[in-house]
């Protein structure tokens, strides 16, 4: 019997397409890449020449694209002020969709997707790919058998010393709806609650800043930038209470003057014992009344669906949407878990901004 294929249109043809979605479902033996999109069709040629189908089309309208009823599932990879209309487009277009990161904007915008993909019945998946990594995977299997027992106090991190995106429309609001947080602190957080498996927030306060993007000439891993075009944070923090009262820190920044870096990882605190991403994966705990520290080896794969080192988590995380398509399966991360964690990034800016703690209903 013919294996089945799954036909795929990329929309937006930029970084995070090339550097992620393309190479990872090239590698995928029941995937055709058979339609690119982009305002600039020069990039979308140059993306379809290397990763398309030889009779691949190109694209500069998004809604021409979806107008082909051949084409299964759509990756959104635009700025993340078009995935929600973009999204909620290809879903009423009968299309299964792969959003990245952030799911949206704003939380009315999230909102809509999730009710668009129920109201169509087609299956919606944002691109958290660090959940497929082999020490969150082999973390989330303790969070889940109890290791840690009942896991109160968390902290969310995603902080670089000098590492602001200088490329593309990163620095712009309009076009972001803001800086680290919605960049990097997005995967930090959705991180952390996946461990714990609390998408219940009561309530969020939250700080902001401008103060090392006003720095003129300045120390950069990918070259200074121009503090007139830096119009988001360059660092944001929240402190976020959940219904049942376990509390979470959220760090997020571009720049800041530290040492103490590193991003998309958790600290886990639980009545049974704790764990960390802070030097690798590390449990402690209290053991025959001796406390004790634990560090993962996680060289040797065999963590879930992670068999080794060659595995990317986002060739993972291609690997099992589609599987998620072609077998009707719930995709691995679900809109109303992107959802609530585009609520209380926007319930931080808000406090930011106001200086009042946000509450949810």
């Amino acid at each position: 019997m013919q294996e089945q294929l799954v036909t795929v249109g990329i929309i937006g043809c930029g970084g995070i397409a090339l550097g992620k979605h393309l190479p990872a479902l090239a590698k995928q033996a029941r995937v055709k890449l058979v339609a690119f999109c982009d305002l600039n069709r020069e990039k979308a040629e140059r993306a379809a020449k290397e990763y398309g189908v030889d009779d691949a089309k190109v694209y500069t309208d998004y809604l021409d694209l979806l107008a082909d009823s051949s084409i299964r599932v759509i990756h959104v990879c635009t700025p993340n002020a078009s995935h929600a209309t973009i999204s909620i487009a290809a879903l009423e277009a009968g299309k299964d969709v792969l959003c990245e990161k952030p799911m949206a904007k704003t939380s009315l915008e999230a909102k809509a997707m999730v009710e668009a993909a129920k109201r169509t019945g087609r299956k919606l998946c944002i691109g958290y790919q660090n959940r497929y990594r082999a020490d969150a995977q082999f973390l989330k299997q303790a969070c889940e058998q109890g290791e840690l027992g009942e896991i109160y106090y968390a902290k969310a991190q995603a902080v670089r010393r000098r590492a602001v995106p200088t490329w593309g429309v990163f620095l712009d609001e309009e076009q972001q709806g803001g800086g680290p947080l919605i960049d990097i602190g997005t995967h930090a957080l959705d991180l952390t609650l996946w461990m714990m498996d609390n998408y219940k927030p009561k309530a969020v306060m939250g700080t902001s800043f401008h103060k090392l993007g006003q720095k003129k000439d300045a120390a950069n891993a990918w070259g200074s930038w121009d503090p007139e075009k830096f119009t988001v944070e360059d660092s944001a923090f929240g402190f976020i209470v959940m219904e049942n009262g376990a509390t979470i820190v959220l760090e997020s920044s571009w720049a800041l003057n530290t040492l103490s870096v590193g991003e998309a990882r958790c600290v886990l605190c639980g009545t049974e014992g704790g764990a960390d991403m802070e030097d690798g994966l590390r449990f402690n705990g209290e053991r025959y009344q001796r406390l004790y520290e634990e560090k993962i080896d996680l060289s040797a794969g065999g963590v879930a669906f992670y068999s080794g080192s060659q595995d990317e988590p986002g060739d993972i995380e291609s690997r099992l949407w589609i599987d998620a398509v072609l077998d009707d399966k719930i995709p691995y991360v679900t809109a109303e878990q992107a959802y609530v964690v585009t609520q209380i990034l926007e319930a931080i800016y808000e406090s930011a901004k106001t200086g009042k703690a946000i509450y949810f209903n």
